[in-house]
């Protein structure tokens, strides 16, 4: 500024120096251009480029691409440590070598008795073909030696028996369990195992098995003029009343089934049911029906949470002695003497494995042979360091260090070349990691090394193409980052899955399909899924768990309090591999605490029937409220048929007997007449009729009356609350308190109420969600963390009970999809017993609104789609598709055409991504069959329907 006066001589603005730049090609419209211009435009290589000096045109134009090599890795190669020293003196002698060296396992012609047609064991024919047909044409010695031990076989003798996972042991108990039941007519069997994935996979299994078999008839069951000449006639009943089929059910989860022992021929449940279904044949005096009592995996009786129930239940078969045959078996078992002592049994070990396993140590990239593993301890002192020197394990193979930065770490370095090369060699892999997250990450990585779809063939494409087409048609779609994987041959297996989810990814493995799982231990333990190579990520496992894996024969995981899951096991398949591996792969840091692991025993199997562990109020208060034991004396008889009187003091036990008696007459379980005659009280028989411990049976009670004085019946979320279990451990999992201050900021005048009568405090969800800790020391704590867990699981109840599906829920509440839906079967399970205590304490009309609130979460619908969510795969979002698309019946389903239903189907899906035309159609033809099994499952509902109108 010059005299007060502005310079604006030769001064250009930012807005002037804009008006005058040129932005490329100067405005067409409107102007008609020449042909030789148009030509000239659309044959030009060139485009516009932003550069410093503004926008020119002469840099071709690139379209943006992702560039899938740089999503790739390159799996680090597997060498062996000397490539010019001799194979055989890289490892020791094996046992998978010497088995390929000399041949010693007989066959039939050696030993006939490996053939079940053999006269001693007495199956019939129609037996032997379903066996044949399922790929059993014989057996093994061991089997043999202890079908044959004497009384096993006539059901005179008790059997406790342990043999390695895969070696064959169960059988041996469907043998002697098909046997009773064939055998005697009015015979009953019991199948118990952990569970639901087992008891769902074994009632398949046994159906199969008992297909056309039917039972012996005596021939004086025969009508007067039946000229046979007696003995006894195998076949179709002759008489009406004479039923000879098998019927087998499977008694499991929130199953509202009546069905009693009574009605099956054998009935495969899980722990809780089973020991329901004995108080019920106990109190109604039809125990001795019973004759044959199946307890696998029995090592887990020294379970913290679920192992007296297993304990319960032979106690009471074995002091009733009705002949009852009872059969334990486990893979493993220390003491078997002592649970044979206990159980007036024989015993068998069998230390044969079909598929030999050979097991290895990875470490910094090295791998060794887990033979020896004393080799890996560390010696104290001068001598001893330089003995550990001279004893030092030489790796036989090594891993290329990991170039990718996925790759640093020597454990996922080594997790990914295993499994890259057990997927080049036609074989498959399972990875066992601590965590869902950890599962999904090395599912990733494996995925971007392993062989491309393109690198296998086009049938291995579409294997897999068809893999993605089931998931997608699921009621929760497909996740991108398992579709992912799955192209590359690669799933994750968690409780964060859906049961539909987790079963297309299991027998997608069990095909072939899949190369790779990686897998919490959950599924070592509930799914029967072996495989070449077992990998283990790391020696922690989970987040409670401590360092503990094994890798030798028999070993276990075992975590805290004793919580125990075959994994090795998993290694090796009968008629598919001849040699099965496992690769413990761990931080050096580790290595000394997983060899002493590997050099330990197996701990003793100990009782769970204990005053400490709560179990021993219930085992009382079962055998009084039903019947089983009324006066002093024979509670005495009783606990003497224990586990716990063999590994006990005598005179503790009589104290915990005498304290436990008091506690349950203060309480008003059981209550004492004057004749000294035991008799269990109104609340106690619910209690029992209800699979409820006294403890919880009490807060039910207590909880209920509470809820009698004000219950609010104008909103649903009163009932879905009285429907939660009331133990942390029952599956509720962690609360996301910010979602749950949201939506307590959402709840209507009804809810609020609900909210105020259960005592649920705003205030203290606000805190929570600003950064406070759940505090559980004290009692009221344990209250309130208790009531807030059971409010927010409620609230996702409602939703999946107002048609919400899984994955929109589990995205609201900030869940994993399977959480959620294991969440709304805890909870159907848990009200089914609520139910039962409120028949039995005579409040009839509240166990009426509660079981028709059951039926909606059963159905994950509201009150008018109930019929419709009978229908197979018709459920919540879908049974509404159906409603609003005037399918309003079973009988329009029944009548309706695949066709028709398809675009309903289409409707109902989640929200997927747009595929090529062939995807598409492949997923339109999975639709299709859904459709026709949906029509099947109307048409058999609706004949239902018509047959009982006719009957009445």
């Amino acid at each position: 500024m010059e005299n007060g006066r502005l310079q604006t001589a030769g001064f250009k603005t930012t807005m002037d120096l804009a008006r005058q730049q040129s932005y490329g090609p100067p405005v067409t419209t409107g102007v008609k251009r020449t042909q030789e211009q148009r030509s000239s435009y659309q044959n030009s290589p060139t485009r516009l480029s932003v550069t410093s000096a503004g926008i020119q045109n002469n840099v071709p134009f690139k379209r943006p691409t992702l560039d899938a090599s740089s999503t790739r890795i390159n799996a680090s190669e597997i060498y062996n440590v000397d490539p010019k020293r001799p194979k055989e003196e890289e490892t020791p002698p094996s046992e998978y070598s010497q088995r390929m060296a000399f041949r010693s396992t007989p066959g039939l012609t050696q030993n006939p008795l490996l053939s079940l047609a053999h006269p001693k064991y007495d199956l019939p024919e129609s037996l032997l073909r379903n066996l044949a047909r399922l790929g059993i044409n014989k057996i093994y010695p061991w089997q043999s030696s202890c079908l044959l031990g004497r009384g096993l076989l006539e059901g005179q003798k008790n059997l406790v028996y342990s043999a390695p996972t895969g070696g064959g042991k169960s059988l041996v108990a469907d043998v002697l369990l098909l046997k009773r039941v064939i055998e005697e007519p009015g015979a009953k069997a019991m199948l118990v195992l952990p569970y639901v994935a087992l008891v769902q996979e074994k009632l398949k299994w046994l159906r199969n098995v008992v297909k056309g078999v039917t039972k012996k008839v005596p021939a004086d069951d025969d009508d007067d003029d039946d000229d046979s000449g007696g003995g006894t006639y195998y076949g179709p009943a002759r008489k009406k009343h004479v039923r000879t089929e098998i019927r087998v059910a499977g008694f499991f989860g929130g199953s509202k089934s009546r069905s009693t022992l009574a009605d099956v021929d054998i009935a495969v449940c899980v722990i809780e049911k089973a020991n329901a279904m004995i108080n019920g044949a106990v109190e109604d005096c039809t125990i001795d029906q019973l004759r044959i009592l199946v307890l696998d995996e029995l090592h887990m009786i020294d379970d913290q949470h679920r192992g007296y129930l297993v304990e319960l239940m032979a106690t009471k078969v074995m002091s009733l002695a009705q002949g009852t045959q009872v059969i334990g078996m486990s893979a493993t078992l220390s003491n078997m003497i002592d649970l044979a002592r206990w159980l007036d049994s024989k015993f068998y070990e069998s230390k044969y494995k079909p598929i030999p396993i050979e097991d290895y140590l990875v470490y910094d990239n090295c791998i060794y042979s887990a033979a020896n593993p004393s080799a890996f301890l560390k010696s104290k002192g001068a001598e001893g360091a330089t003995q550990a020197a001279d004893r030092a394990p030489r790796p036989c193979r090594r891993i290329e260090a990991g170039k990718h930065a996925a790759l640093k770490s020597a454990v996922v370095n080594a997790v990914v070349a295993l499994s890259v090369e057990t997927i080049r060699a036609g074989y498959g892999a399972l990875v066992f990691c601590g965590s869902r997250r950890g599962c999904e990450v090395t599912a990733g990585t494996i995925s971007e090394a392993a062989p491309t779809p393109e690198e296998l063939g086009q049938d291995v494409r579409e294997a897999r193409l068809e893999v993605l087409n089931e998931l997608r048609s699921s009621s929760v779609g497909l996740e991108p980052t398992l579709e992912k994987a799955i192209v590359a041959g690669v799933a994750y297996h968690h409780a964060g899955l859906t049961t539909e989810e987790r079963e297309i990814v299991a027998n997608a493995f069990d095909r072939g399909t899949i190369k790779v799982i990686v897998a919490t231990c959950s599924l070592a333990a509930g799914v029967n899924l072996p495989a070449r190579r077992v990998i283990l990520q790391g020696a922690v496992m989970g987040r409670d768990l401590v360092v503990a894996l094994s890798l030798a024969s028999q070993r276990v995981l075992m975590g805290a309090g004793g919580r125990r899951r075959q994994m090795k096991g998993r290694a090796g398949r009968k008629g598919k591999d001849e040699l099965g591996e496992t690769y413990m792969c761990c931080h050096k840091r580790d290595l000394e605490q997983v060899a002493q692991l590997l050099e330990a025993d197996l701990p003793a199997v100990q009782s769970s029937l204990t005053a400490e562990k709560r179990g021993f109020n219930r085992a009382l208060l079962e055998v009084v409220a039903t019947g089983l034991a009324t006066s002093r004396p024979a509670i005495d008889d009783y606990v003497r048929h224990t586990l716990l009187f063999h590994m006990s003091d005598a005179a503790k036990l009589t104290a915990s007997v005498e304290s436990a008696v008091q506690w349950l007459v203060s309480n008003g379980l059981i209550e004492v007449e004057l004749a000294g005659v035991y008799r269990g009280t109104q609340l106690g028989q619910a209690i029992v009729a209800a699979s409820l411990t006294p403890e919880d049976g009490l807060f039910v009670h207590a909880e209920i009356r509470r809820a009698l004085r004000a219950f609010v019946l104008d909103g649903d979320l009163h009932i879905f609350y009285m429907f939660t279990p009331i133990q942390a451990s029952s599956g509720l999992g962690e609360i996301n308190w910010d979602t749950f201050r949201d939506q307590l900021e959402e709840l209507d005048e009804s809810s609020m109420r609900v909210l105020e009568l259960v005592g649920v405090s705003p205030g203290f969800v606000n805190n929570m969600a600003q950064g406070g800790v759940v505090r559980e020391t004290t009692t009221e704590e344990v209250e309130v963390a208790r009531v807030h867990r059971r409010f927010f699981a409620a609230l996702q109840l409602r939703d999946l009970c107002n048609e919400l599906p899984v994955h929109v829920v589990a995205k609201k509440y900030d869940m994993p999809r399977g959480h959620v839906q294991s969440l709304a079967q805890t909870c159907e399970g848990f009200g089914a017993g609520v139910i039962k205590f409120c028949e039995r304490m005579g409040w009839g009309m509240l166990a009426a609104v509660l079981e028709h609130m059951s039926d909606r979460l059963k159905a994950g619908a509201r009150a008018d789609l109930l019929d419709l969510a009978k229908i197979a795969y018709v459920k919540s979002r879908t049974a509404r598709a159906f409603w609003e698309n005037g399918l309003k019946s079973v009988r329009a389903v029944a009548e309706a055409e695949p066709a028709d239903l398809v675009p309903i189907l289409l409707q109902a899906a989640p929200k997927r991504k747009r595929l090529q035309a062939e995807e598409e159609q492949r997923y339109r033809n999975k639709l299709v069959v859904r459709a026709n099994i949906i029509i099947q499952s109307a048409n058999r509902l609706w004949n239902q329907q018509m047959q009982v109108d006719l009957d009445e």
